[in-house]
């Protein structure tokens, strides 16, 4: 049995992901943005789920979240799922969090972040990046090509950990739409399988359908994700530790 914390957990993939984790019988932490919305995976936490509760877009939050989660029992595992495709809170939500998340929590070994096939087309520019999200700054592209690039680099600082980015495909869920073409599915076993399972000993992979992919070129830039890592620690105040 494996914890995992499956952030987003109350609709779509990440909903789908922490139903199937528990129902194969792991011990899982379920995230809402709200109380309001921690209803929707009540079914969950009746069947055994733990929750937290935290907005990814306000980061107070997700430290409260981060102290919450870190006096509970360790985790082993961390799928960082929560995304959202528009607004200002791209950048905080899509890439600031997972940061925070990965940096603060001291116990997983092994983190898996969803990107997109929509990260082919982010810009490697970090000049400009509101972190903050009080501005619109950047793309969702951007955000997913951060953040797959922010799993290169947590692979390759953390030899002890394993890190990889996920595409799930474009599925049919809130943010994908009811006409997209792909397996809701195949969507996410995925990330269940790089969470859990003892075959799944890769570090710094970009994943589709549980097959490697090469990521935008950006991502295999270790000046690129240095730079990253050196942005959101100015952002945030804190640095990925040494592991």
């Amino acid at each position: 049995m494996v914890r995992i914390l499956v952030t987003g957990s109350t609709d779509g993939l990440g909903r789908a992901t922490a139903e199937t984790l528990l129902r194969e019988g792991h011990d899982v932490v379920v995230h809402a943005r709200s109380t309001a919305r921690a209803d929707a995976v009540s079914d969950l936490t009746d069947a055994g789920a733990d929750l937290v509760v935290a907005d990814l877009a306000e980061r107070d939050e997700v430290l409260a979240a981060v102290r919450t989660l870190e006096d509970g029992e360790p985790l082993d595992a961390v799928v960082h799922n929560a995304g959202v495709i528009s607004g200002a809170s791209i950048v905080p939500v899509n890439v600031v969090a997972p940061y925070l998340f990965t940096a603060l929590l001291t116990s997983p070994t092994r983190h898996v972040y969803l990107s997109s096939g929509m990260h082919r087309s982010g810009s490697p520019d970090l000049d400009g990046v509101d972190w903050t999200g009080r501005t619109a700054s950047r793309s969702y592209s951007d955000s997913k090509l951060f953040v797959t690039t922010l799993s290169a680099a947590v692979a390759a600082r953390w030899p002890g950990v394993r890190a990889n980015a996920v595409d799930p495909g474009w599925v049919p869920t809130k943010m994908g739409g009811a006409g997209a073409p792909d397996d809701l599915e195949l969507g996410h076993r995925t990330q269940e399988w790089l969470a859990t399972a003892a075959e799944a000993t890769v570090s710094g992979g970009y994943w589709y359908h549980q097959a490697e992919q090469e990521p935008h070129p950006a991502v295999r830039d270790a000046r690129f994700r240095d730079d990253l890592l050196r942005a959101l620690a100015d952002a945030t105040g804190v640095t990925l530790p040494a592991r």
